[in-house]
């Protein structure tokens, strides 16, 4: 929004902030597109805004202007009122502007494969950066078990001595949700052993959470039971692919033909070529891949595979867990930094005793969520 950039951005940089705060709007039940609508607003100003439980958005101050007003139901009078009364621009361009953000919104409320994470094309600060009230995403890893087709020592299963009931994972959730954390990401272990995890993706989504899941896919290749993940409220997949294993291609290629948004991993090993592997997912469009290395040693050349990946025109993501037994791709972006850029302020990472540390495989334990109070573990974070 160029135009709201450049004609405000002078008069929100000086104003004081609307108040921190996390708030919910469901839409009428008569309205012709039933939405839901849930905005956290932080210190500073900015914000995110959780859209349909299915996306959250990342917001600039500007932005959090009309997403409180959209949240609050109001009327376009109404909206254009309150923000002229806090700040010094014509009504007709605030209508303007404001008319412009609803739009995009709901333009967003009715795309299928919607990205988890969306930035609206409006300048904001450094991703990560500033201040905030609690991480965007709370990764639970629900098991350390694997699928049996799998490596025993993918996951730290010596880390664990017992697992969490479901009824504490509804308790971890609600906390999350309390703090105002809009973004669960299920991993392990193998979530998808878990069988209550259908469950635990119906409690998220009646709260209104943005769900994701980490898997190798086995479990998914069957259509029932891809299908009830999905009408649970599963809003992501990020599936740990098997290039070699014409079955796991298969299951992908079910998967892409849902109403999801799916990442493929890949991992690099020694002396091996993922081009061609990039190549036939870029055909198969899929939504975007992640990469890992088997060896830090891999490090540049998996730097030359991501320029890869982006001239493909695919999105890459980097900042999820991977396997236990991979090298954190975080760890790349970074490779100076002790701990990756983001981990315990943009995401914390549950164990499946409820322990929580800033990130997987960084074995800080900032204490127990089901056990101690969500203030203590977020101040318990190590300053940076």
């Amino acid at each position: 929004m160029p135009n709201l950039i450049n004609s405000i951005k002078s008069f929100f940089a000086n104003k004081e902030t609307l108040s921190q705060g996390f708030y919910a709007f469901q839409s009428k039940q008569e309205d012709e597109i039933p939405y839901r609508l849930h905005l956290r607003i932080e210190p500073n100003g900015e914000g995110i805004l959780i859209v349909n439980a299915s996306t959250v958005l990342h917001l600039n101050q500007t932005a959090v202007e009309y997403a409180y007003a959209l949240v609050q139901g109001l009327s376009d009078k109404d909206a254009v009122k309150n923000v002229a009364k806090r700040y010094a621009i014509s009504k007709d361009h605030i209508e303007k502007d404001f008319i412009l953000f609803r739009e995009r919104i709901m333009t967003l409320i009715t795309t299928p494969d919607l990205d988890p994470v969306t930035y609206l094309d409006m300048q904001r600060q450094t991703p990560y950066s500033g201040e905030l009230s609690a991480p965007y995403r709370l990764d639970c890893a629900l098991t350390y078990k694997v699928s049996k087709s799998s490596d025993k020592e993918a996951a730290p299963q010596e880390r664990v001595d017992r697992e969490l009931t479901t009824e504490e994972w509804f308790t971890i959730i609600k906390k999350a949700f309390d703090a105002g954390i809009p973004h669960l990401l299920f991993t392990g272990g193998e979530p998808t052993t878990r069988e209550d995890l259908p469950e635990l993706l119906e409690y998220a989504e009646t709260l209104g959470l943005v769900t994701g899941l980490l898997s190798d896919g086995l479990k998914l290749a069957k259509k029932s039971y891809r299908s009830m993940l999905i009408n649970k409220g599963l809003d992501h997949l990020m599936m740990i692919m098997e290039v070699n294993n014409e079955k796991s291609w298969k299951t992908l290629q079910a998967i892409l033909d849902e109403d999801l948004f799916t990442t493929a991993h890949l991992t690099m090993e020694a002396k091996q070529d993922l081009k061609p592997f990039i190549d036939r997912l870029a055909k198969m469009k899929v939504n975007a891949i992640s990469l890992s290395a088997s060896d830090p040693s891999l490090a540049d050349t998996l730097q030359t595979l991501r320029d890869y990946v982006a001239l493909q025109q695919i999105e890459l993501v980097w900042d999820m867990p991977v396997p236990y037994s991979r090298w954190n791709p975080v760890s790349l972006e970074l490779a100076d930094m002790e701990v990756p850029q983001g981990a315990g302020s943009a995401w914390l990472y549950v164990e499946p005793d409820g322990d929580v540390l800033p990130a997987q495989g960084v074995n800080h334990v900032l204490g127990n969520l089901l056990k101690d109070s969500w203030d203590n573990i977020w101040n318990s974070r190590p300053s940076e």
